[in-house]
């Protein structure tokens, strides 16, 4: 890990970061001729694509619900207690987040309001292959469920046999998964955006995968809606003076050991601190079976040194890390000065990796330093809000004028006509006129009845400067 010493007045600069930021051109041409493909030639596409990435293609890319259902019964009966009991703490947690509609109304009889309404299909992308994940189909598949989203479908590449992962599979049975499909890569996101002969297509794609997934979701965005372009992982620890080196150490490398593109960062004030960690770190590394692939991660991780609180929590700030963990004596004082950061753990007993399976909250979070403006997933994400507005006859009276005022600065006529013609049927009390012919006569003035005086001073830029 390289080392930054801020002093005095000093601050972290997102350049000191060394960010690669957007996604490579080549992943992205690549992905977007995959998808392009299979948007075009359909199952045979996808099939084509599985069997050169994958090395196998599935019969039938949907897995029999008897499979998925009965994958419970293959696993050690402690991973299934434990995967309950995530369930639970997440399923509790989403609840809380559930928006309701509401309307209100004005003394004048006018009526405004949110109508909220779950989206009508999602897929879940879930990372497979040589690794299994059940713990982002909890993640994924109960804010949509608590949402209310009729049709959740999986989609995670098989492994070398062709099979899913029982773990995997038990995870979609608890979390009520509606259909499961063997296929994954930029191709699954593909064939979820627009629709094959087997697999159909959703209103949204969410999920982590590797970098041609995130860029076919980035390709597809519009055409389908998603939750976000995830990055590789990251944590960041805000640690003083009383944190144990040992356990910093090993949440560090609990972040490492996804992928060598997995960035951790150590913030501290205490000077002894990061030469104390990275002596426990070589202690625990040659005993880790991923010891390559932490290495790897650790080798561009970042450790900055301030000499105050103040400018340690501000370089957490520019960081905006995916994960961030408060090792510190004041962690809970700390939590209002800290904007960005996608989860936040709170003092030395709150392991992130607790946050990644049992919890509660999502897991499925901003990384790259999009938590300066982005959230975790959550049930907000499967629910669209429409605008509400239902106007009375009064109510129409009292607004209308103040329209056609506005739409005659903007210069929009009909708008203001729009507005305008309802006034004289208001004033009578009638829905509908009479005379249709008498209605449309002397159309300028019913939209604008009274002509703007011009402004006193034309703001050329001469006068602004």
């Amino acid at each position: 890990m390289r080392t930054i010493t801020l002093t005095g007045a000093e601050r972290l600069e997102p350049s000191d970061l060394e960010r690669s930021g957007a996604l490579p051109r080549k992943v992205m041409d690549a992905a977007q001729s995959i998808v392009d493909d299979v948007r075009m030639h359909g199952d045979a596409a996808v099939r084509t694509y599985c069997q050169r990435f994958d090395g196998i293609c599935p019969g039938s890319f949907r897995v029999p619900d008897a499979v998925v259902s009965s994958a419970g019964k293959e696993v050690d009966p402690a991973f299934l207690k434990a995967l309950e009991r995530a369930y639970a703490h997440i399923r509790d947690f989403h609840e809380r987040q559930k928006e309701q509609s509401w309307f209100t109304s004005r003394d004048d009889g006018t009526t405004v309001g949110v109508k909220v309404t779950p989206v009508a299909s999602v897929a879940l992308y879930v990372p497979g292959g040589r690794a299994q994940y059940p713990s982002t189909v909890l993640m994924d598949a109960i804010p949509a469920k608590v949402a209310g989203v009729q049709r959740v479908i999986m989609l995670t590449p098989p492994q070398r046999d062709g099979s899913i992962s029982p773990y995997t599979l038990a995870a979609a049975s608890v979390a009520g998964v509606d259909e499961v499909y063997a296929v994954g890569g930029a191709q699954a996101i593909a064939a979820a955006a627009y629709g094959t002969e087997t697999i159909p297509r959703v209103a949204k794609v969410v999920g982590p995968g590797n970098a041609y997934v995130a860029a076919a979701k980035r390709y597809v965005s519009g055409d389908v809606g998603i939750d976000m372009v995830a990055g590789p992982s990251e944590v960041c620890v805000l640690a003083d003076e009383t944190a144990d080196p040992v356990v910093v150490a090993a949440d560090l490398m609990a972040q490492a050991e996804h992928d060598p593109m997995a960035t951790c960062y150590l913030v501290t004030w205490d000077s002894s601190l990061p030469s104390r960690v990275f002596a426990a770190m070589e202690h625990l590394l040659v005993q880790s079976p991923r010891e390559k692939i932490t290495r790897e991660s650790l080798d561009h991780g970042l450790v900055v040194c301030t000499t105050a609180p103040e400018a340690a929590i501000a370089a957490v700030d520019t960081i905006a890390p995916e994960h961030l963990e408060l090792h510190c004596a004041e962690a809970w004082s700390m939590l209002a000065r800290i904007h960005n950061a996608g989860a936040i753990f709170v003092g030395p007993w709150s392991s992130e990796p607790l946050g990644d399976y049992v919890a509660g909250p999502n897991h499925t979070l901003p990384t790259g330093g999009t938590a300066a403006f982005s959230n975790p997933l959550g049930v907000y994400d499967f629910q669209k809000r429409s605008s509400v507005i239902a106007y009375s006859r009064e109510g129409v009276l009292n607004d209308a004028p103040s329209v056609q005022v506005l739409a005659q600065a903007e210069g929009l006529w009909a708008h203001a006509l729009s507005a305008g013609l309802r006034i004289p049927l208001a004033h009578a009390q009638k829905d509908c006129f009479e005379n249709e012919e008498a209605a449309c006569e002397n159309a300028n003035h019913t939209a604008w009845p009274t002509v703007l005086d011009s402004p006193k001073a034309s703001m050329k830029p001469e006068r602004l400067s």
